[in-house]
């Protein structure tokens, strides 16, 4: 087993992999819209949007961190930590600490105040594995999004 790295584009067609298997664990696996174009697109050009962190074991990429900036009100420059995944049988073997290693190393490099992300509440194992890192999780805080469809659907309200 390999320490993280940064992503490569080559490396983004089992990225979205990666990416799909959640939405399937999450119950959500038809909702994964982006394309492997898109996330090359986003990822490395003149302006990337995220910054993506892989794991292999046996040259295989079995975990991703992707990461991206976001600005707090109360605390300034935050990082966000929009998905830890770990391919299902690589799980319990050390990839999610050392990518959230990574992670928390690439956000004290940037001099952020502060890495969020948000875990669903059902999901106990991931709970206690980022309780466990030191991570206060706030479950009194709920998440909310407008969905694209959402935005068109309040556009017309006003």
């Amino acid at each position: 087993m390999n320490q993280p790295r940064l992503a490569l584009v080559k490396d983004m067609p089992r990225v979205l992999e990666l990416i799909q298997e959640l939405a399937t664990y999450e119950k959500e696996a038809d909702a994964v819209e982006i394309t492997t174009s898109d996330l090359e697109n986003d990822g490395f050009g003149p302006n990337p949007k995220f910054t993506c962190f892989v794991c292999e074991v046996e040259n295989v990429i079995e975990g991703i961190a992707l990461v991206y900036p976001r600005y707090s009100t109360w605390k300034g420059e935050i990082l966000h930590l929009e998905d830890l995944i770990v391919s299902e049988k690589c799980r319990g073997k050390g990839l999610g600490t050392q990518l959230l290693d990574a992670v928390v190393k690439h956000g004290e490099q940037l001099g952020v105040k502060r890495i969020s992300w948000e875990v669903l509440d059902w999901n106990e194992p991931a709970i206690k594995f980022y309780e466990s890192k030191g991570a206060d999780v706030k479950r009194d805080w709920n998440v909310v999004h407008l969905d694209e469809q959402g935005i068109k659907n309040y556009l017309n309200q006003i």
